[in-house]
């Protein structure tokens, strides 16, 4: 079972704003000298977001997947932000999907369960 994804950004509090609108909740949180991060809980998967302490640390090539209960309502979120939608929704075999890009670049795939 996936316990742990953490993924690096140039601002942190602005990333956080787009996972907020996909139904995150974020606390700040610091491990002894480490830096300040954001971290949210979904089921037994913590979700981190540490800040890039230099070029080497991207993490922007990580692709990430998440099911929301309406595409329509988590798009129209994210066009409130100002997210950049890189494919409208359509019906596949997995669901109705659409793919944004996130402030720090990262592609994020976006999933409707047909029911």
């Amino acid at each position: 079972m996936l316990s742990l994804v953490v993924i690096r950004a140039q601002d942190i509090d602005r990333l956080a704003s787009f996972y907020a609108a996909l139904g995150f909740k974020f606390t700040k949180h610091r491990h002894g000298k480490g830096p300040e991060h954001l971290s949210s809980t979904i089921g037994e998967t913590v979700f981190e977001i540490y800040p890039c302490n230099g070029g080497n640390e991207s993490t922007v090539s990580t692709r990430l997947g998440f099911s929301v209960p309406s595409l329509a309502n988590a798009l129209g979120q994210l066009r409130g932000l100002d997210a950049t939608v890189l494919v409208e929704p359509s019906d596949t075999e997995f669901g109705r999907r659409a793919v944004v890009k996130d402030f720090e670049g990262h592609k994020v795939e976006l999933y409707e369960k047909q029911r």
